[in-house]
């Protein structure tokens, strides 16, 4: 039985808006950890003012998160961290992805620096959150947002319910 589904990826492809759908879908709690990273600064170990951007203690997330995911029965966590969590507590991984021109489109509309999303478009053109997944030994799917969603949200949902992961 899935109880634990983390979604990563990069930044800006798709990760929130599936997560969210999913959940919905599927009867389970839905986790953004950008909002618990904001309520528990602890877990932010510097601010990069070049990048504006917070780098995080995943050590410190993690030990957050573990204690959330105990309590929850089914839970979706949405973060491009979440795959850091131990593959022993996630029973399925989908890892987000999309078309690096959508991928610059939607980085630039959040008003990024050049920098910034030059970083993001190499993360999503190098897989790291993928390899990073699988190296930790994730259960994973990738699913890319900008083709039929609902098709993959079936496939997905019917893996789930006939799961025995």
């Amino acid at each position: 039985m899935i109880k634990t589904i983390i979604v990563t990826g990069s930044v800006c492809s798709g990760k929130t808006t599936f997560a969210k759908k999913l959940a919905k879908k599927i009867h389970f709690t839905y986790l953004d950890v950008n909002k618990l990273i904001k309520k528990n600064k602890k877990v932010i170990a510097s601010y990069d003012s070049l990048r504006k951007t917070k780098e995080i203690r995943t050590s410190a997330l993690n030990r957050i998160l573990l204690s959330i995911i105990k309590k929850e029965k089914r839970i979706i966590v949405d973060s491009h961290l979440s795959h850091y969590l131990p593959s022993k507590v996630v029973d399925l991984c989908i890892v987000c992805t999309c078309s690096l021109k959508t991928l610059k489109k939607r980085l630039e509309k959040r008003n990024y620096s050049k920098l910034k999303v030059k970083e993001n478009l190499e993360a999503e053109i190098f897989e790291v959150c993928l390899i990073d997944a699988l190296e930790a030994g994730h259960n994973t799917i990738v699913i890319n947002t900008e083709k039929n969603t609902t098709k993959q949200m079936r496939k997905i949902t019917s893996r789930i319910f006939s799961s025995s992961v």
